[in-house]
């Protein structure tokens, strides 16, 4: 038997698979019957997930908004302490949903705000479980397209469509948030890497 409680087969006393055997949507299960070893296996596998993505998607300015980090472990602990009404349709869905989670948090403080985002206390926000608009808009194998064009784009392009595009910031907080002298300069900027994304994907082997 491990030092964990399971046994070399990875199950549990009671002959159930351990929580680091299990498929997210089984866990989402057990998590909601209140097993705190699913929730903690859980935040163990998203917690990483979610950081790259925070590193890897987010513009630098929207990164530096608030301790990124903390804002991550919050949004996992609240949707794990109301995960009763999730419902994932397959292994994929509670990242989609823990990613538009921590997009809306983001967008929700830009949107508070006159100026340049400062550092504030973060009110909590809904998320639809569902599809987010993007992916609503593109579906799913024109939105991996999409993803792998964008990140072929000069990092600049990549904040103003991830602003503009992801976040639904207004062109008034694009200019703020990308240091453009008005929002008309926003727009025409944001016009311009759209058109760069549409060739990046029109290029893009399918």
């Amino acid at each position: 038997m491990d030092r964990d409680g399971t046994s070399g087969t990875g199950r549990d006393p009671s002959g159930r698979l351990g929580p680091d055997r299990l498929s997210t949507v089984e866990l989402v299960q057990r998590a909601k019957t209140g097993d705190q070893r699913a929730i903690d296996q859980l935040f163990t596998r998203y917690l990483p997930i979610l950081r790259r993505w925070a590193a890897g998607r987010l513009p630098a300015w929207a990164r530096d908004l608030v301790d990124t980090d903390d804002m991550i472990q919050d949004t996992l602990m609240r949707t794990f302490r109301n995960v009763e009404g999730f419902e994932p349709r397959h292994d994929g869905a509670l990242g989609a949903y823990l990613r538009q989670a921590l997009n809306n948090r983001i967008r929700d403080e830009i949107r508070k705000v006159p100026r340049r985002p400062r550092k504030e206390e973060i009110r909590e926000d809904h998320v639809d479980e569902g599809a987010s608009p993007l992916e609503q808009a593109l579906g799913t194998e024109a939105l991996r397209r999409y993803d792998e064009a964008l990140h072929r784009l000069p990092v600049a392009d990549q904040e103003l469509i991830v602003a503009r595009i992801e976040m639904g910031l207004t062109y008034e907080q694009v200019a703020e948030a990308t240091s453009r002298p008005t929002a008309d300069a926003a727009r025409m900027a944001v016009g311009r890497a759209l058109v760069r994304l549409a060739s990046s994907m029109e290029a893009a082997p399918r």
